[in-house]
């Protein structure tokens, strides 16, 4: 196993993390990028590294124990693989976002990844400044994914049957969460837009997942758009 690369001993970083900066977990066993994003997560502002690892076999216990607020997830890593810990860690602790940062744009994975819970789902190749906005707009409540594979899922989701039944099953209230997610509203500004706090925010797209079926706010927009 991999040790963990800890911040205070392998890192410089020329700021002091605070309490309101968002808390990082990252797994990744390429160790050249695993430390590259470490140095990048842990050094700028906004952003503490809660923990990095090689690889995932006790993301349940670290999770537990480190809090982050954002993980962000390899999914080919070594002996247990990036999508089975996001089943779990999603199980247990459903408030913690998980974002995918992988190789992987088959769709096989790609929709895997999503039913299981997963907020955003990146490409490697993406610049490392777009990977820090993407993991601010996870913790703000959006779910970014690369552009190409979010193409890819839309027109899978429109050539899925949608039973009539689905929207018409969402309280006034969630539908109108639903309308302004389907517009680019993270759930902080859907909270702004209809007067009510980010947790009941929260609350009302878990019931919005559970009425239309869907595992993911990519799915439930597209099936808002479809009808």
């Amino acid at each position: 196993m991999i040790n963990a690369i800890s911040l205070q001993t392998n890192y410089s970083p020329s700021r002091v993390p605070t309490m309101s900066d968002i808390k990082v977990l990252l797994y990744e066993d390429n160790t050249m990028l695993r430390e590259a994003l470490s140095f990048m997560i842990g050094g700028t502002d906004g952003f503490e590294l809660a923990g990095a690892f090689g690889d995932c076999l006790d993301a349940n216990r670290q999770v537990s124990k480190l809090q982050p607020d954002v993980v962000l997830m390899d999914i080919d890593l070594p002996e247990r693989d990036g999508i089975t810990a996001l089943t779990d860690i999603k199980r247990r602790y459903a408030h913690v976002d998980v974002l995918m940062l992988t190789v992987f744009d088959d769709d096989d994975r790609v929709f895997e990844s999503l039913k299981a819970g997963a907020t955003g789902y990146l490409l490697k190749k993406t610049p490392p400044a777009r990977i820090m906005e993407a993991i601010q707009e996870v913790y703000n409540g959006g779910a970014p994914i690369t552009p190409s594979i979010a193409r890819r899922v839309l027109l899978h989701l429109h050539d899925t049957p949608v039973p009539a039944s689905g929207l018409s099953k969402l309280t006034d209230r969630e539908m109108q969460v639903l309308e302004f997610l389907a517009e680019g509203n993270s759930y902080k500004m859907v909270a702004d837009l209809c007067g009510i706090g980010i947790e009941t925010v929260r609350t009302h797209i878990k019931h919005i997942y559970e009425k239309l079926q869907v595992h993911s706010v990519t799915e439930a927009v597209a099936k808002f758009w479809k009808k």
